[in-house]
């Protein structure tokens, strides 16, 4: 179950903030939602006030002392920014220092030469998995969208059969893979093994990716068949340099964090007893804090002075990593202050007792939670944090295993039919030169089939786990 922080309310933190009934309580979530959604969508204001707005809203609604709501907001976003913040801005940087030092272009560069007309497809969604590892999906959409223009316009391929894979493969690492900020706070809202999800992630992940990228662009392309605009083909990063670094040294940096979690996890399930030593010491070394911060400094060398930077160069291209997270990190700390206010009032317990007279498997539940906040706000780091607190409770009896599961149900959840109300639609519309009906037979169809697909093979995972 989430943690309350200890300097939260002067209540006992086992109590809620208010002792409102199912009925108040349910009204209570409707109306805090439902104001962030009017807020966001109609007033166009920005994700972290309306979040701000909605959990007193929900406060208010539900009973409880406006003194106490703050304060619940207030812990639960400094938990969750202390939990992923610094995860989130070494993410960035790792994935700037991929982007500036020609890394990825050489990523894409060396798999593409070596694949066939047949195989470009497939050789996207490959380069969107890798590249899209350590990057937020809107750096990673900038990123790939020269190369995706550029490989349809090259090869005569229709723009959506080489596109939609680029997309299905940053999508998924979005919604699935930590270290991107949704997974992260949900494996911490859940208290699940960052090492087990991870690696049940890249298992769902790859046939998710597979049927919503090469499989579903098939598709995609007879119903929306259109020719790569001219005017949106970008300079790529790495025109500039006059080197960059090598295609394996490459790969190995942006792996590098996840093989060391993977390492950990390993070793927590082989050995299994915490005072052995060489599970302490893998402890330190697989957790992600530790991983991450290994990876930025190795990519510092075998990025950075790899592609010629100097230290001088190294030094501004961190620095510059830093601003666009900003946004990021004060939405995802708002969205754990909702998060919390919404377990702080008790909804997550309301939630686990109604529950218990379905039937309905908790993996489903959370997916469909998460369905409902994902349509309602367009944001699926929304949609996850949300959801992770709502069914939080539900993973106190859970296995090791099942919690792993439940963070990657609200992931499919969170990537539900992304419509109108979220920014990718409009980004992934412009770049590609669609209009929103075609946006809506491509991008959002594909969204939902990852979503969808991922939740069977969660609800698979479950049956044999």
């Amino acid at each position: 179950m989430t943690h309350l922080s200890v300097e939260m309310l002067a209540a006992d933190a086992t109590e809620p903030i208010t002792s409102a009934g199912h009925a108040q309580l349910g009204i209570a979530v409707l109306a805090g939602i439902a104001v962030i959604v009017l807020l966001i969508t109609k007033f166009k204001l920005h994700a972290f006030l309306s979040l701000i707005i909605g959990s007193l809203v929900l406060g208010a609604v539900a009973g409880a002392p406006l003194d106490k709501a703050i304060a619940s907001f207030s812990a639960g976003l400094g938990t969750t920014v202390a939990g992923t913040g610094v995860l989130i801005a070494l993410g960035a940087v790792l994935g700037k220092l991929l982007a500036d030092s020609g890394g990825a272009d050489q990523i894409v560069d060396t798999i593409l030469a070596r694949a066939s007309g047949r195989a470009m497809p497939w050789a996207m969604v490959l380069i969107a998995g890798i590249v899209g590892l350590p990057i937020f999906f809107e750096v990673g959409i900038v990123l790939l969208i020269p190369v995706v223009l550029l490989v349809a316009k090259r090869g005569n391929f229709s723009l959506m059969r080489i596109g939609i894979p680029a997309l299905a493969g940053l999508s998924v690492m979005h919604g699935l893979i930590p270290p991107h900020p949704g997974p992260l706070v949900a494996i911490d809202a859940v208290g699940a093994n960052l090492g087990i999800t991870l690696a049940l992630g890249v298992v769902v992940a790859i046939p998710t990716a597979i049927i919503a990228g090469p499989v579903f662009s098939r598709y995609a392309a007879r119903w929306v068949d259109i020719a790569p605009p001219e005017n949106m083909v970008p300079q790529r990063p790495s025109e500039d340099l006059e080197k960059r670094p090598g295609f394996v040294t490459t790969v190995a940096t942006v792996l590098l964090p996840v093989v060391m979690m993977l390492a950990k996890a390993l070793v927590d399930i082989v050995i299994d007893d915490p005072e052995n030593v060489t599970q302490r010491i893998f402890d330190v070394v697989g957790s992600p804090l530790i991983a991450l911060l290994t990876a930025v400094l190795v990519a510092m060398f075998t990025l950075g002075r790899a592609a010629g930077f100097t230290r001088g160069r190294i030094a501004t291209t961190v620095e510059r990593a830093f601003g666009p997270i900003a946004g990021v990190l004060l939405i995802v700390g708002a969205g754990g202050g909702f998060k919390q206010t919404l377990v702080d009032s008790g909804v997550g317990q309301m939630i686990l007792e109604i529950s218990k007279d379905w039937n309905i498997s908790a993996l489903l539940l959370a997916w469909l939670i998460a369905v409902a906040i994902r349509l309602a706000t367009g944001s699926a780091t929304v949609a996850t944090i949300s959801a992770a607190g709502l069914v939080a409770p539900l993973a106190a009896d859970m296995s090791t295993t099942h919690s792993a599961l439940l963070v990657l149900a609200i992931g499919s959840g969170s990537l539900f039919f992304s419509h109108v109300n979220d920014a990718g639609f409009w980004m992934v519309k412009e770049y590609f030169g669609m209009n929103v009906g075609q946006t809506l037979k491509t991008w959002s169809v594909m969204e939902t089939l990852i979503s969808v697909v991922g939740i069977v093979c969660v609800l698979l995972l479950s049956l044999v786990l």
